[in-house]
């Protein structure tokens, strides 16, 4: 039974080949042709008919052709033993590409561009998470004698500039106490911690800084509890359209469901761990309009420590081990990158 099982198996997995490659349904005597299993054209129709029976293909129309179903997917992904590594000059090409991102937004605009490129199918990454965040530095940049810039600058790369208006002139002595004082609060704590730390800064410091630190503190506070993990980077939409027929009559939903932020940051949260692959086929999507879609997510982070999620967005007849290998490795670069900033 085991060897029948196998067989069936090889059948079902030859179907999901073709089928990905060509978009046409496939039939017992092209799967002999074209793939060594070593058995007649009837066994293959038993095999098949077998595989329709228990719901792991489908018969379009009346040709002789069949496809695989959502559950012949689900079969096929879960008994991938192994995914074909990205060759050694497209792993240079992902590192060379990222390794030049200028700061956070950088990266994660080409690490979509990237990722939709690879896969041709739609990219979105999700901005790192606040709660594993830490501040590495304050910079405190004089504009004017009354005015301030704020450059907060986190151990993921992120850097976020903001203004404060001080309604005093400042010397360049308490610029420097300020920046001290700043930095004693937040400099190596995770943002959540910091913002607690600076919030209760005016009520401890000395008398001549405290309308300052007041003005300076209202504003940083703002910076530190935003929430930029709700934010996203969408990429490759238009491959969508390549192939309109993979969507019948629902491609319309799928474009709409895409530009709702809340559902796209739903099919990321599944991605809790780095590294571990999730993939969602078909009625397994929570969201009904994403019903007729696949999705191939991830999380991207350093050692055991999440910082977001990330994935590809695409029909159900996708090239599974392709888009988790290139998904896999972006995400492992990423992951690199922000750790090393």
């Amino acid at each position: 039974m085991a060897n029948t099982d196998e067989r069936r198996f090889e059948v079902l997995r030859a179907i999901v080949a073709d089928y990905v490659s060509n978009q046409e349904p496939v039939g017992s005597k092209t799967i002999v042709e074209r793939h060594n299993l070593g058995v007649s054209s009837a066994t293959v129709r038993n095999d098949m008919a077998a595989l329709e029976e228990e719901g792991y293909i489908a018969q379009p129309h009346t040709s002789a052709g069949r496809i695989p179903t959502d559950k012949g997917y689900r079969l096929f992904v879960d008994r991938l033993s192994e995914i074909k590594p990205l060759s050694a000059a497209e792993r240079r090409a992902i590192t060379s590409f990222l390794d030049s991102g200028t700061d956070l937004d950088d990266v994660l605009r080409r690490s979509v561009r990237l990722l939709a490129q690879l896969t041709r199918q739609v990219a979105v990454v999700q901005y790192p998470m606040l709660t594993n965040t830490v501040a590495r530095h304050l910079e405190v940049v004089p504009l004017t004698p009354a005015r301030l810039m704020l450059v907060l600058i986190t151990d993921s790369g992120r850097v976020d500039q903001r203004t404060v208006d001080l309604g005093d002139v400042v010397t360049e002595e308490t610029v420097l106490r300020l920046r001290t004082v700043l930095n004693g609060a937040l400099a190596g704590r995770r943002l959540a911690d910091a913002a607690a730390n600076v919030a209760e800064l005016p009520e401890g410091a000395p008398p001549d800084l405290r309308d300052h630190l007041t003005r300076i503190c209202t504003t940083l506070v703002e910076s530190l509890v935003e929430h930029p993990e709700e934010r996203i980077v969408l990429g490759g939409t238009g491959n969508l359209t390549r192939n309109v027929a993979d969507f019948p009559g629902s491609l319309r939903q799928v474009l709409e469901a895409l530009e709702e932020q809340v559902v796209v940051l739903k099919l990321l949260a599944a991605a809790r761990n780095p590294g571990a692959v999730t993939v969602l086929i078909g009625e397994e999507n929570e969201d009904e309009q994403m019903r007729s879609t696949s999705v191939v997510s991830i999380g991207y982070g350093r050692d055991d420590m999440l910082l977001g999620g990330m994935g590809v967005v695409g029909p159900t007849r996708m090239d599974y081990p392709g888009t988790i290998a290139a998904v896999r490795a972006v995400a492992n670069y990423v992951g690199q990158i922000l750790s090393g900033r």
